[in-house]
């Protein structure tokens, strides 16, 4: 195994420890969104949190290794355009991502990058802009959300807070589902409220929230 794919392992616990409570969590994350997909089946899927820090980029790529693992062909997004982690978590270079490929308008091969796991790729934030609100809402990226419905059976968006900035809320509209990604003893009421309001106002699927760092009542420690 080369020293990039021990290190990726190191910081997702689906990968390090799959039979742990929290490899199991994420694993059952995973069939609760394929069942509330009967009747409209999810392809894309945002994940999005109240404030920073409360585990979402590690929550999103650790949901798309198991959803990966189920034999499904995945594609990790990188929309948040302020501070983006999935480059950081894969050990992948981040110069072209996303952003390019709005920016150059073109239909050559999206740079789309490989992971030590089977079926799951990755496009990163690529360089970032100055008004990412703007690019998220622009005509090209809903056109490039097309093209990725293509190229996978699931493509997982992460995004900044949804109540610290607009760029969650401009992308929610666009996705067949949205997570919401909450921290036990950190995540405030008011917030977690707000997050669902501004969520539910441009009309989102929520189909579910995430509860980071919750202790299991089993005793086996904490989940996150």
């Amino acid at each position: 195994m080369s020293t990039s794919a021990t290190s990726i392992e190191t910081g997702l616990i689906t990968l390090r420890d799959p039979r742990s409570p929290a490899a199991e969590a994420y694993r059952t994350l995973r069939t609760n969104i394929q069942f509330s997909s009967l009747d409209k089946p999810i392809h894309t899927l945002m994940m999005t949190s109240t404030a920073a820090d409360e585990g979402k980029t590690t929550s999103l790529a650790n949901l798309a290794v198991t959803i990966a693992q189920a034999e499904q062909r995945v594609i990790l997004v990188d929309c948040d355009l302020r501070r983006p982690g999935l480059h950081d978590i894969f050990n992948a270079p981040n110069e072209h991502g996303l952003t390019s490929v709005i920016l150059e308008q073109g239909d050559g091969l999206l740079p789309l990058q490989s992971t030590p796991v089977p079926g799951l790729r990755l496009l990163t934030s690529g360089p970032l802009p100055p008004r990412p609100a703007d690019l998220l809402g622009s005509r090209r990226m809903e056109t490039l959300i097309e093209r990725l419905r293509g190229e996978a059976d699931m493509i997982l968006f992460d995004t900044p807070p949804v109540v610290a900035v607009t760029d969650a809320a401009v992308l929610a509209s666009r996705m067949d589902g949205v997570l919401l990604v909450l921290q036990a003893g950190k995540t405030r009421r008011d917030r977690a409220r707000e997050a669902r309001r501004l969520l539910e106002k441009v009309k989102a699927n929520i189909i579910g929230v995430v509860l980071n760092n919750a202790r299991l009542e089993t005793g086996y420690g904490y989940y996150g």
